[in-house]
């Protein structure tokens, strides 16, 4: 594992929780390895009946750490062969209920994440925003796919296309988040919930999340396709100055 990451299985939860607060969860290669070993290696432990994704510090995450995502696709791989997407894959083929407890900020990745769970709990202090397209991007993780058939296309531009940011109330408004509740509960609830659902029949969850789910196949093609697409920005001049602008305001 990673010193920006713990690991925890908690009767039959296994609690993955981001712990870079420092650095407001950015997301590493080495964390994007970690997390889908932990999820990866959940899928065939029968002990484990439900899977948690947490920040630590009172943020989710960040998103891509910037600078080290710019240099994994220096070689020219993009995102299509970063430990992004393996972690991405992950989430695509795993069978196990995923829950997600976001307090505070979730960018990027941190919000097109969730459209892999199954429940999600925000804070009243969470925000979510995709700021892929003002970077010069395209969306990543199946997002293309997934966000708009779950909150419709209107919505899914102004989130995925226009980058605008939303609170945790009109999140639960669109249908990703399941509830809001204070910071200080958010993490009692999650774990309450990973309770309530391991204490449902396994093989009958499983069957059934695999009814609601769209193929693991169809989620990789699109995750792969945007991975191309994404890679093949990181390049473009219009990425370049938008990198460039970003990291001259972090001076």
């Amino acid at each position: 594992m990673t010193g920006h990451l713990t690991v925890v299985d908690s009767d039959a939860t296994r609690i993955i929780t981001l712990t870079r607060a420092d650095k407001k969860n950015a997301l590493t290669q080495d964390m994007y390895r970690a997390m889908a070993e932990a999820i990866n290696s959940a899928q065939h432990d029968a002990a484990i009946r439900c899977l948690v994704i947490e920040g630590s510090g009172g943020i989710f995450t960040s998103g891509n750490d910037l600078e080290d995502f710019l240099q994994a696709g220096s070689a020219g791989a993009g995102l299509r062969e970063s430990q992004a997407t393996t972690f991405l894959h992950a989430l695509a083929n795993n069978q196990k209920p995923l829950l997600a407890a976001v307090g505070g900020a979730a960018i990027g990745i941190g919000t097109t994440l969730l459209f892999h769970c199954d429940y999600v709990i925000a804070s009243s202090t969470a925000s979510f925003a995709t700021p892929f397209v003002p970077l010069g991007l395209v969306p990543e993780g199946a997002s293309s796919l997934l966000v708009p058939r779950a909150i419709g296309h209107h919505r899914a531009f102004a989130l995925l296309v226009m980058g605008r940011k939303i609170d945790a109330n009109d999140a639960r408004d669109a249908g990703f988040v399941n509830e809001v509740v204070p910071p200080e509960q958010l993490r009692a609830e999650a774990r309450k919930v990973a309770a309530e659902i391991c204490r449902l029949p396994a093989e009958a969850v499983a069957l059934s999340r695999q009814l609601l789910k769209l193929p693991a196949e169809q989620l990789i093609e699109r995750i792969d396709h945007e991975g191309r697409l994404f890679g093949e920005r990181m390049t473009s001049d219009e990425a370049i100055a938008a990198f460039k602008r970003f990291f001259d305001r972090k001076k």
